[in-house]
C-alpha cells in the first residue's frame, strides 16, 4: 500500500520496560501484546473487521475471538472442544463487544496470575483429569500465541482501512 493511501498511522509503542524478575518480564510482555492486539481490532470498521483477506478465512474479529478462547482455556480452565470454531465471531457480535469480552477475559486471567508466585507451579485451573501446565509454560505460550496473532492482525488491519502501527 502506498503512503498516499494510508488512512491512519499510529505511533509505535516500544516494548515494555519491566522489572528484572522473570515473572515481571513475562507478564509485562504478555500485557503489552494483549494491548497491541486489542488495539488492532478496537475501532475497526464493519464489515471489514469480518472480511477474510486470506484464503484461510482469517479476519480481525475472528483472531480476537480466538485469543479470548485461548486465554480462557489456559488460565481459566475452560474446555474448548472445537478450536477452528474459535476463529469465528458470531454474526451478531459487534467490534466493541468482542474487544470488551477479550479485555474482561484478560482481567480474569490476570486475577489468576496474581495468585501465582511460583512459575514452576501448575496454573490453578479447574479441569479435573487434565494436568495444568506450569505458570512459566502458560505465560510463554500466551506470549507466543498472542504475538503471532498480533502480527496477523497488523496485516489484516492495514488491509481493512490502512491503519498501521501499534
Amino acid at each position: 500500500m502506498s503512503t498516499s493511501t494510508r488512512h491512519n498511522h499510529r505511533r509505535d509503542t516500544p516494548p515494555p520496560r519491566t522489572g528484572s524478575g522473570e515473572t515481571q518480564v513475562l507478564r509485562g510482555f504478555l500485557d503489552y501484546l494483549r494491548a497491541s492486539v486489542a488495539a488492532k481490532v478496537d475501532g475497526a470498521p464493519e464489515p471489514g473487521v469480518r472480511t477474510a483477506a486470506v484464503p484461510s478465512g482469517t479476519n480481525l474479529l475472528g483472531l480476537l475471538n480466538h485469543l479470548t478462547w485461548v486465554e480462557q482455556s489456559i488460565f481459566l480452565g475452560v474446555d474448548v472442544t472445537d478450536w477452528p470454531a474459535t476463529f469465528r465471531a458470531a454474526p451478531s457480535d459487534r467490534v466493541a463487544e468482542v474487544v470488551a469480552r477479550y479485555r474482561e477475559t484478560v482481567e480474569r486471567a490476570n486475577d489468576v496470575l496474581d495468585g501465582c508466585a511460583d512459575l514452576a507451579a501448575p496454573v490453578p485451573r479447574p479441569r479435573p483429569g487434565r494436568p495444568a501446565p506450569s505458570v512459566r509454560w502458560a505465560l510463554t505460550h500466551m506470549i507466543e500465541e498472542t504475538a503471532r496473532h498480533a502480527g496477523h492482525a497488523d496485516i489484516l488491519r492495514e488491509l481493512v482501512d490502512g491503519t498501521t502501527g501499534r
